[in-house]
Parts: C-alpha cells; sequence; structure tokens
C-alpha cells in the first residue's frame, strides 16, 4: 500500500485498469429470457400465405408519419404499422424486436400501403423527423395472432358462465302465423 500511495505512474495505472474493467463490464450483454426464445433454424419459405402464430421472422422495418385514418378505418396512433395483406392480414397482432429498444413493443397491422410489399412493416410515429431517422433497419418479429378473428379470442368468464351448452340444438325456424287483418273501415 505503501508503494500505491508514493507512486503516481502506479495509482494512474490502477485507475485505467479500473475504468477499463467498469467499461469493459458495462458493455457486456446480458442474456434474459428475450433471447431464449430465438429460433436458429433456418427461414421458412415464403408461401405466400400467412404464417403460423408463433413463428418468428426477419422483416424490413421503415416508418411513416403521415395520414389520419388507416386502411382499417381506425385513427393512426402509436402501436399500428402497415403490412402486406397478403402476409400479414390486417388485424394481425406482432411482437417486434428492433435494433434499438424504443421501437421493441406488441404492434397491430392496421394499414396497408402501395410501397409495403412482402417481408416489410412500416411502423407509424408521430414525429416526422423520428420516421426518417429511424430509416430502413431489419427486425425480428413474432406473429402472435393471425388477422382478425373474434372466435379465435380466449373466452372470458362471463362467456363461460352464460353460454349456452353445445348440445342444444337450435330450434327449427316455424312460419308465423297468419292472422287476418280487420278490413278497412
Amino acid at each position: 500500500m505503501r508503494l500505491l500511495a508514493r507512486s503516481i505512474w502506479l495509482k494512474g495505472l490502477v485507475t485505467t485498469v479500473a475504468a477499463g474493467s467498469f467499461v469493459w463490464l458495462y458493455e457486456v450483454r446480458f442474456l434474459d429470457s428475450k433471447y431464449a426464445m430465438l429460433h436458429f433454424g433456418p427461414e421458412p419459405v415464403d408461401t405466400g400465405q400467412p404464417p403460423a402464430p408463433g413463428v418468428r421472422l426477419t422483416f424490413s422495418a421503415t416508418a411513416y408519419c403521415k395520414g389520419l385514418v388507416t386502411s382499417a378505418g381506425v385513427a393512426v396512433q402509436r402501436g399500428i404499422v402497415a403490412a402486406d395483406p397478403a402476409l400479414l392480414p390486417i388485424g394481425s397482432v406482432l411482437n417486434v424486436d428492433a435494433s434499438d429498444l424504443r421501437y421493441d413493443g406488441i404492434y397491430t397491422v392496421l394499414d396497408t400501403g402501395p410501397q409495403v410489399r412482402g417481408r416489410e412493416v412500416d411502423i407509424f410515429m408521430w414525429n416526422c423527423t423520428e420516421a426518417i431517422s429511424f430509416g430502413r433497419r431489419p427486425v425480428q418479429l413474432t406473429l402472435l395472432r393471425v388477422g382478425w378473428n373474434p372466435q379465435a379470442t380466449t373466452p372470458r368468464l362471463s362467456d363461460s358462465l352464460f353460454k349456452r351448452p353445445q348440445s342444444q340444438q337450435p330450434l327449427p325456424a316455424r312460419p308465423l302465423p297468419i292472422i287476418p287483418s280487420e278490413p278497412p273501415k
């Protein structure tokens, strides 16, 4: 310890090693459960049909900021993406993993665009400067739901409590009885 207290060069060396170790540890990426879900197999072949839910795909992402209403008739807002309706139909829900954590999250396909074709998504942003700086970048997305199908959603508790049993057959339609009308006066 006395040698460290007397030598300025040794103090500088110890400080440099400590600072370098701190920077090295700060830059280390600790893997979490997000990385456990990565699919390391070959990319699925694009058959032109929507992929199955749960599939992780690589798409090219851009951003847009213009417009008031989407193709689905919904007002534009955060969390909306435009996609090719042949690959990702309107109502599809995606979990997007972008290279920037600000853009990671759950998005819903509620828009289409003439330039959005194939494996491309266009993320809506309020700020046009931010949309321009976003540019084009690759993103990993996990398809959570394909299209909009209310019957495919999880039933609520009230649905299961007040639902008719499946064994009941609907009553056959009977013609309404003909009631003679009164003669006009």
